[in-house]
């Protein structure tokens, strides 16, 4: 069986004018969680990120010199794209800003995107989900024995859930738990594909670590 090890990237730049910006927490967090597989000599034999920078500059800060395939298949859904399709272009401030409003509002606004429940998005869940799926294809199709693939929240909720045959609910439940810079890990082989390990995150798992936590 081969590895898939799926990372979410580092903790990126909420309420700023681009989100898609490590903070410099989030490159601590990249660093830690790099040294942590060095470690443990877990060495990847491919890399795949998305094409957003946040998951680009992830890798980078992680140590990992080998130079990285990109598949737009592993970039995040426009989140912002759904709140602007859902409040038909005047999102309320408090959505915009404030953190637990924001997620609230997020899920929500997933649930719906989900049952086609408003017009107006740049990509449909069905699209979403099918596209993921080819990236996840794409990222097996190999002789590697460890695949290491930098990506985004509702990418790896959408893979889990996916993995776990879960309704389409759960995509957005996990997608929500799932701490910056965690590892989720997927054993394959041929056709086999199977959830091995989910949103773990030993590298926060000291003194030390636990000041770099981070949900977003």
């Amino acid at each position: 069986m081969s590895e898939l090890l799926v990372i979410r990237h580092g903790q990126a730049s909420f309420g700023q004018d681009n989100y898609d910006v490590l903070s410099d927490l989030g490159h601590q967090q990249s660093l830690a969680v790099g040294g942590l597989l060095r470690d443990i000599g877990w060495v990847p034999d491919r890399l795949v990120t998305g094409k957003l920078k946040r998951q680009r500059d992830t890798l980078s800060s992680m140590g990992f010199t080998q130079t990285p395939e990109e598949h737009a298949g592993f970039n995040e859904y426009d989140f912002g794209d759904l709140l602007h399709a859902r409040f038909k272009g005047d999102v309320p401030d408090l959505v915009k800003g404030e953190r637990k409003t924001h997620f609230r509002a997020l899920r929500e606004t997933v649930f719906e995107w989900q049952d086609a429940a408003f017009d107006g998005a740049s990509e449909t869940y069905a699209e979403f989900a099918a596209r993921v799926e080819t990236a996840r294809a794409f990222a097996c199709d190999t002789t590697a024995k460890r695949v290491l693939v930098i990506s985004s929240g509702g990418v790896i909720g959408q893979m889990t859930a996916t993995a776990l045959g879960a309704g389409k609910r759960q995509m957005m439940e996990l997608n929500l738990q799932i701490k910056n810079t965690a590892m989720t890990r997927f054993m394959f082989s041929g056709a086999r594909f199977g959830l091995h390990e989910f949103n773990a995150t030993p590298h926060f798992m000291t003194p030390a670590g636990a000041d770099l936590l981070s949900y977003s």
